[in-house]
């Protein structure tokens, strides 16, 4: 069963590049107490990923700050070498967008979230969507019905429904 709003988030422990090289970094930390975005995607660079999401959130996260949005979370099914590439050639990491992988898709497999699709070669990864979480609850949640298409749940919708 896919997590709904009015959910709590589960603990998790997700990954990024650090100064010393890869560091988990726990969801509860980031969520505890603040409004954060939350975006997944497919996969890093594949093409609706790459040239519609990620740029909708760059767009968009100034207004979100402004209504109170203290950060901005992209989580993909990769490690985070590849995460740190891909956020440094979209220019979200430039922009202030926080870029997570969950290599091992638990995260994303303890939310519902997963899928597979063995022909274009994808294999538990998963589906794209945004959500507004509020300290750890999901608030609000915009999935898309197909991996790729980018229109619930791109920067633009979610901030126009916050």
């Amino acid at each position: 069963m896919s997590i709904s709003s009015g959910d709590k988030l589960p603990a998790a422990n997700l990954m990024q590049m650090g100064a010393e090289g890869p560091e988990q970094v726990a969801l509860e930390d980031k969520t505890k107490g603040r409004k954060v975005v939350i975006f997944a995607v497919p996969g890093a660079y594949t093409p609706t990923c790459h040239s519609a999401h990620v740029p909708s959130f760059i767009r968009t996260k100034d207004d979100l700050a402004a209504k109170g949005v203290d950060e901005v979370i992209c989580i993909s099914v990769n490690d985070p070498f590849v995460m740190k590439s891909w956020g440094e050639a979209t220019g979200a990491t430039d922009a202030g967008i926080t870029m997570l992988g969950d290599a091992d898709a638990s995260f994303t497999k303890a939310i519902g979230m997963d899928f597979d699709a063995p022909p274009a070669g994808l294999l538990a990864r998963s589906k794209r969507y945004a959500m507004l979480v509020e300290d750890g609850t999901v608030s609000l949640l915009h999935a898309e019905e197909s991996p790729g298409v980018c229109e619930v749940s791109g920067g633009e919708a979610l901030l126009a429904a916050i």
